[in-house]
Parts: C-alpha cells; structure tokens; sequence
C-alpha cells in the first residue's frame, strides 16, 4: 500500500475500525441473538443443545477455533453423523442456519473435526483447537436455472453465490450462509476466543488446503478473524470493478439510491463488509466515499 501523509493515515485508520467492527454492528442491529456464556466448558444459552458425541478423545488445552461447513442436508443430519460412531467423525458444535447450536462436546475434551492438519508449526490441530460445523451445502453445479449440492438438493438463486476460492483457479456456484449463522458465528468466536484466549480462527481450508475449502468463500472468515482478534490486515481486502458501469448505493439492495456517480471500470475500492450479493466498499482513492456493491461485478486485488 502507498505512503500517504499523517492525517490520511489517521482517517485509514477509522475506516480499519469500523470494518473491524462491522460485522459486530451487524450483529447487534439484525437478528437478535441471545447472550451466550460457557460453564464447565459448555455453552450456555437459548437456542443450545447438547446431544453427546461417542467420537472424542482425551482432554486438550484450545489453542485454535476452526470453523467448517458441513456439506450436508441439515444441522439434523450433521448432528445424526457427528454423533455416529460409525462415522469417526465429530467437533464441538454444529451452528444451524437458524442460528441454533448443538454441543456434541465439551470445549476442554479432544473431537475429530481437523482430520490430517498443520498450521502455525502445529501437526494434527485436533489436539489444540475447537471446531464449528456451519450447516451449509458447500458448492454447487449449476442446473438449468438452479443449483444443485453433491446430495441432490436444489437451490434458487437465492441461496446461492459465485465466487473463486482463494485456494482454487476458477469461480464456482456456493451455498450462502445466513445472516443468523453469521452473526452466531461471530458470538461464538468472541465468546470463545475471549474465555480460552485462542490465538487464531481459522478455517479447514487453512489447514488442510491441500483436500478442504470449507469454509469456503460464501462465509467472511477474515472479517470475523479481524473482527474477534482486531487484525485490521485481515479486512483490507482490495478489489477492482469489472463492469462498464457500478452502482454504489446507500444500503444492500437496488432499493437504495446511490450515493455518489457510478465507478467507472478499474476502479478500485476497500472491503469493508461482505454480504452474500452485496459488498461494501470505499473508493481507495477517496475514503470519505463509501457504499453498496454488486459483488458479482468485483475482482479480487491479489496480494490484498
């Protein structure tokens, strides 16, 4: 990133705060959430379950948070398998679309959600890290005017998003998360994160890129990493428009009117919130300018 004099550099540096907390807002403003706590390594609060997994190992001190998708049906069915012992799998919670949790055990006690793993000079993170399953289909082949997860299932257009994964060549078709699930995730990262001190969150795909992409890019893990731990590199992504013509808007939708004339191809701009359809930016050249776009119609600036 270019030099530029104190007092932009102090203005930059508000915007890395309100991107940081951004998702936070979020939460407070959208769906209501309850207050979650943890007692005796389990989680407390309305909308938490527990349903006892029998595929867990000894006790382990949390050093990570990793966050998956399930690639399933439902939270119902990811349940019914992680607590399988036929199916050597499990993790700590599995987060429905709804925002519900389910503990399958406790944080304190070692599951199988990491299988074969590195990160951060660690070798196997099933014994140093807590795991969240998010109920998500994970990708999708597009069909006719549809899309389809690897179980059959069919989703509109709705449901879905077209994004590249940063660990692969080409955009592919992706189950979006819910808002729910977002702003749930973000609790619970802060709430554990805070309680066990972690040192990162962190997604599958971080540690095991060579045969995982969940979380996958429908889900904003470096924001909720940047939001729960304060790393304003982490959010900093840049992009560049790719239409003609974009639309900047005053809020998530074509309802809103824009907030200042369309951004001419090429221009770049500053993640400041992801949305499933929408993103919201700042111009890099002017940041007091700042809104709504189409995500489809941006490119990821490499090395951002």
């Amino acid at each position: 990133m270019a030099r530029i004099s104190l007092a932009k550099t102090k203005q930059k540096t508000g915007k890395r705060k309100r991107a940081q907390v951004a998702v936070s807002d979020r939460a407070a403003a959208g769906v209501k959430s309850s207050v979650l706590s943890i007692e005796n390594h389990r989680l407390v609060g309305a909308g938490v379950s527990y349903v006892e997994t029998p595929n867990s190992g000894g006790e382990i001190i949390p050093r990570y948070l990793v966050m998956h998708y399930t690639a399933g049906k439902n939270a119902k069915s990811a349940i019914n398998w992680l607590t399988n012992s036929e199916s050597k799998a499990s993790a700590h919670l599995v987060l429905g679309r709804d925002g519900s949790i389910c503990q399958l055990a406790p944080f304190n006690v070692k599951t199988w959600h990491a299988g074969v793993s590195h990160w951060d000079g660690v070798i196997g993170l099933n014994g140093c890290s807590i795991g969240i399953e998010m109920d998500n289909a994970g990708p999708l082949k597009k069909v006719g005017d549809q899309y389809q997860a690897w179980f059959g299932t069919l989703y509109d257009e709705g449901h879905v998003i077209n994004a590249r994964h940063r660990l692969d060549d080409d955009a592919r078709w992706w189950h979006a998360y819910t808002e729910p699930q977002i702003q749930r995730a973000l609790e619970l990262a802060r709430l554990l994160v805070r309680h066990y001190g972690l040192k990162d969150v962190i997604g599958h795909e971080d540690i095991a890129p060579d045969r995982k992409r969940d979380p996958g890019p429908a889900f904003p893990l470096e924001q909720v990493r940047g939001a729960v731990l304060g790393r304003a590199e982490d959010v900093q992504e840049r992009y560049t428009v790719t239409a003609s013509l974009l639309n900047i808007r005053g809020g998530p939708g074509v309802e809103f009117s824009s907030v200042t004339d369309p951004l001419p191809r090429g221009t770049t701009v500053v993640l400041l919130e992801k949305r499933n359809r929408w993103n919201k930016v700042e111009l890099a050249e002017n940041g007091d300018i700042e809104g709504w776009v189409r995500n489809q119609f941006l490119e990821k600036i490499e090395g951002s």
